[in-house]
């Protein structure tokens, strides 16, 4: 099969090669309506522009830098997934770093890589400590930096979902419910977001006038969840509700009821966080927090390539909503099935004493 050349995009653009050029190199001067025709016909034919080839001509390709958590866990992939798939359509490539040790060494390590690769702007997706953060900024300077993954109060230019605002959302909703007896299943204590939601279900909880029954930590496995939940359904007190700081962890905990014959949501509501995509396929479908992952990773992007004020801080917070699904019910509520099969069977009881 002939390869697609800059000459082929030209024909069918009815542009000369020159200003396919331009358009692929970011060139000014082009208008706007001319470089969507060539932006057209570049999809029409699959024409990708060879970077190789662009690079030995000494034309350097834009680039932004991801410096991200393990790409195994939901939240963290979506992200990427999004920074991507936004960034190719602003004309950049993306290079990602990838970290699973969260030191602070670690962190410096992988900027200073992406930095090497001549980057034009840095997202960072780890969880950091405020002073951590502002160091790796001040390396970076003069280029842009985006932290995903710091407290509210860290004086760095930041993009993050509002933690207070989720853990309220998942209190509210089960003590809507008449659920009094709540145990807390937190992220691992070295991440930045699963100390706050821990702190945001204390507060709302406190607003309340109520303590939680529980608290446990896993690592946000599923396989910790059902491990923590054994741990927290085994208390001296038994909740009759658990609030999970995010998704992975509940479909552990669901695992764990489902083995202690514990019915949910008629013996136990559970509400997640995230809203991953199979969240709603989990059995029940889970109750959770969503946060738009897919939003964050391309704000970040049309931030970092938009104009600023890089002596400006720049701190956005992006809000969350609550999933009300098949995990969560009313303290003490029976589902249908299980009123009709309990007057079945007092029917059949009084068939046999004859009350009938």
């Amino acid at each position: 099969m002939k390869a697609i050349t800059l000459y082929d995009v030209a024909r069918v653009a009815g542009v000369s090669y020159q200003t396919v050029s331009r358009v692929i190199n970011q060139a000014e001067h082009v208008s706007a309506r001319t470089r969507e025709k060539v932006q057209r016909a570049m999809e029409d034919l699959n024409y990708v522009p060879n970077r190789g080839a662009q690079l030995l001509a000494g034309k350097r390709q834009l680039a932004l830098g991801l410096v991200s958590a393990d790409l195994a866990l939901h939240a963290p992939s979506q992200i990427a997934s999004a920074v991507k798939s936004r960034a190719s359509e602003r004309g950049y490539a993306v290079l990602i770093s990838m970290v699973t040790n969260y030191a602070e060494a670690a962190c410096r390590e992988a900027v200073q890589e992406l930095l090497a690769q001549r980057v034009d702007g840095l997202i960072v997706n780890v969880p950091l400590k405020e002073d951590a953060a502002r160091r790796l900024s001040d390396l970076a300077a003069p280029l842009p930096v985006l932290f995903l993954d710091v407290s509210e109060q860290a004086q760095v230019n930041s993009l993050v979902f509002s933690p207070a605002q989720g853990a309220t959302l998942g209190v509210a909703h089960l003590l809507e419910q008449g659920h009094s007896r709540i145990a807390l299943l937190a992220g691992p204590e070295s991440s930045v977001s699963a100390r706050a939601r821990l702190q945001g279900w204390h507060h709302a909880l406190a607003e309340a006038g109520i303590e939680a029954c529980a608290v446990a930590s896993g690592d946000w496995s599923a396989q910790s969840g059902y491990e923590k939940a054994h741990s927290l359904l085994a208390s001296a007190v038994k909740p009759d509700a658990i609030l999970v700081a995010n998704d992975q962890m509940a479909l552990g905990v669901l695992r764990a009821c489902a083995e202690k014959g514990i019915s949910v949501p008629r013996q136990l509501s559970v509400v997640g966080y995230d809203d991953t995509t199979d969240s709603a396929w989990f059995t029940p479908p889970l109750t959770t927090v969503r946060q738009a992952f897919r939003t964050a990773g391309e704000q970040g992007v049309d931030w970092l390539i938009g104009k600023h004020d890089p002596q400006k801080l720049s701190q956005t917070r992006l809000p969350v909503t609550l999933v009300v699904r098949g995990s969560t019910a009313v303290s003490g509520a029976e589902s249908t099935d299980d009123l009709a099969s309990r007057l079945q069977e007092l029917a059949a009881f009084a068939d046999k004493l004859g009350l009938r």
